[in-house]
């Protein structure tokens, strides 16, 4: 959850780049060292999509995140128009300008949080439900335009398009998820906003090439990744932060100093999911003495290449001061995630107003005691209680 598993160290060492099964028994190759994933992040002959996805390694049963997605023939045409699209909405500007909104945001969660404890009997609140959960969905709800009436409905779809072992049921949730977004886009179609889906709606009718299927597919990703991802984050900074409380006191008394260091620390070491990002070679690409065929599934550890100790000085520490922090956990190059300026905003506003309202914050249960997500592609915890 926190820590990676000892074996990344050596393969760093010994074979950066190394055949290996996946979880459900498919052949892949696994990238572990910095330097090999970021240039594979930013190789154009590496994608989502499969030149025969019908026989494409799976790293799970999970519909998203698992194998294979969108159109080989039209990956690099639907990558580039869906940037075109979004960049705007989610440029680094606007996400400083939606700083003010998000803290009011978590104000109101740390409301419900402090209101959840003195409720409680035995003084402990969960911390997942009450801010890391709900946050994250009402800021990507308001930016895409989707009803926080419906978070109940659509975040049970999210657990079930992201279940590691799912018997199908994932591609099941998945026409049903893309079928919601298809409505919602409808909706829209009639009744505008200023929002994302709207924006997208409004580019089908002047792009004939800007289908349905590309249409809720982007929509799906977009409304999956923005809250599942930082869910885990949320839940994981404040862990890495609690069970240290000499690291939690450094945080207390020297909030500004130390915010932006500790949110890129917090996006270094902590793994939601603890998977490798998935990507298809489109032709035969040579790494080393490795040669990674035409249609090769390559899963890059992203855990791992965060924790080289050939690009992070003492790699496993904690340090809010470490500069430069070159991290990958956004990945790389032409397909850097376009959340990643949200996120940073997210996980900013949470962890200055969290710990300023709440210096004294600990956990009210011991680590090993959380109960984890193992059965879900983003991991995470299923709750977090705390105390104060």
């Amino acid at each position: 959850m926190i820590d990676v598993a000892p074996l990344y160290a050596v393969l760093r060492q010994e074979g950066p780049v190394v055949p290996v099964r996946t979880p459900v028994g498919d052949p892949a190759w696994l990238v572990t060292r910095h330097a090999e994933a970021r240039a594979l992040f930013a190789d154009p002959r590496l994608g989502r999509s499969h030149p025969e996805p019908e026989n494409a390694a799976r790293v799970s049963e999970a519909a998203i995140l698992g194998g294979p997605s969108g159109a080989f023939e039209r990956e690099k045409a639907e990558h580039d128009r869906m940037r075109r699209l979004l960049v705007p909405a989610f440029s680094a500007k606007r996400m400083r300008l939606l700083g003010d909104h998000v803290g009011v945001l978590v104000d109101g969660c740390l409301d419900d949080l402090v209101a959840a404890k003195e409720r409680a009997a035995d003084g402990i609140a969960d911390l997942h439900t009450h801010l890391a959960f709900p946050l994250p969905v009402l800021v990507i709800c308001e930016l895409l335009g989707v009803p926080f009436a419906d978070r109940g409905y659509f975040h049970g779809l999210s657990e079930r398009v992201a279940t590691i072992r799912s018997g199908g049921d994932a591609e099941v949730a998945m026409g049903e998820f893309r079928a919601y977004l298809g409505r919602l886009a409808e909706t829209k179609r009639t009744q505008p906003g200023e929002d994302v889906v709207t924006d997208l709606v409004r580019a089908q009718e002047q792009d004939p090439d800007f289908g349905e299927e590309e249409m809720t597919r982007l929509t799906a990703a977009l409304l999956f990744a923005g809250h599942e991802t930082t869910v885990g984050r949320i839940d994981l900074g404040v862990l890495l932060l609690l069970t240290d409380p000499a690291r939690r006191d450094a945080f207390v008394a020297d909030v500004e100093g130390r915010l932006h260091g500790t949110v890129e620390e917090v996006l270094r070491l902590s793994s939601p999911g603890g998977l490798a990002l998935l990507r298809y070679a489109h032709t035969d690409i040579e790494v080393g003495d490795v040669t990674i065929r035409r249609g090769d599934a390559v899963m890059i550890a992203t855990a791992s290449a965060n924790r080289d100790a050939e690009v992070f000085d003492d790699a496993e520490a904690f340090d809010p001061t470490r500069r430069p922090n070159p991290h990958v956990s956004f990945g790389y190059g032409g397909h850097f995630c376009i959340g990643a300026s949200l996120a940073r905003t997210e996980l900013a506003t949470v962890f200055a107003r969290l710990f300023r309202r709440l210096p004294g914050l600990r956990l009210a249960v011991a680590p090993e005691e959380l109960q984890v997500r193992s059965e879900q592609v983003t991991g995470g915890v299923r709750s977090l209680p705390v105390t104060w």
